[in-house]
C-alpha cells in the first residue's frame, strides 16, 4: 500500500500545479524590464534603411513601442485600433517590425495603414531579444528618460487604451511637466 503513496502524491502534485496554471492570465507576464532603461539600439528605419533611430533619439518623450509584423496575424486585430488612436496625436507611437522582411513590412502598412511616427526594422531579431520580446504584438509604455514603465503583451483593444495605456502615458506626460 506504502508503494502507492509517492506515485499518488506526485500527481495529486502535478494536478495542483496545473490547476494553478490554468487560472493564470497569460497575458501578465511580469516583465524583468520594468522600471528599467530600455535596452540600446540603433536600427535602420523601415521607410529609409539609410536612416537610422536609436533609444537616444527617442530621450525627451512619452511614447509607445509597438512590436509588430507583417506575419502576425494579431496584429491585423490592432492595426486599427492604433490608426485611429494615432490620430489623436496625444502620445508618438513608434514601430518595432520585428523578424519580417522589409518588402513584407511595407506592404502590409500600405494595405492596414501606418499609425508609427518612424518604424525599425529588427530582421533578425536580436534587438527584440534584448527587450524580452517573445511574441508579437507587443507594445511598451516609455517615459522621458528612456525608463519602460509599462509592456503590453498581445493585440491593444479600445479597452486597453483606454485603461490601462492611456492612464499611464497621461500620468508620464504629467510627472515631468
Amino acid at each position: 500500500m506504502t508503494r502507492y503513496l509517492l506515485p499518488l502524491g506526485i500527481f495529486v502534485a502535478l494536478v495542483a500545479l496545473l490547476f494553478v496554471g490554468l487560472r493564470l492570465d497569460p497575458r501578465e507576464v511580469p516583465s524583468p524590464l520594468i522600471d528599467k532603461p530600455a535596452p540600446a539600439f540603433s536600427l535602420p528605419q523601415l521607410h529609409d534603411p539609410n536612416k537610422t533611430l536609436s533609444r537616444e533619439d527617442l530621450l525627451g518623450k512619452v511614447y509607445l513601442l509597438n512590436v509588430w509584423a507583417s506575419w502576425c496575424v494579431s496584429c491585423r486585430d490592432e492595426q486599427p485600433v492604433l490608426m485611429q488612436f494615432a490620430q489623436t496625436q496625444q502620445v508618438d507611437i513608434y514601430g518595432f517590425n520585428y523578424k519580417d522582411q522589409r518588402a513584407e513590412a511595407l506592404r502590409w502598412l500600405e494595405m492596414f495603414g501606418n499609425p508609427y511616427v518612424a518604424s525599425v526594422s529588427d530582421t533578425d531579431g536580436r534587438v527584440g531579444i534584448d527587450w524580452g520580446v517573445y511574441g508579437v504584438p507587443e507594445t511598451f509604455v516609455i517615459d522621458r528618460e528612456g525608463i519602460i514603465r509599462y509592456k503590453h503583451i498581445g493585440p491593444v483593444s479600445q479597452a486597453d487604451l483606454d485603461t490601462v495605456l492611456l492612464p499611464k502615458v497621461r500620468e508620464l506626460q504629467g510627472a515631468s511637466r
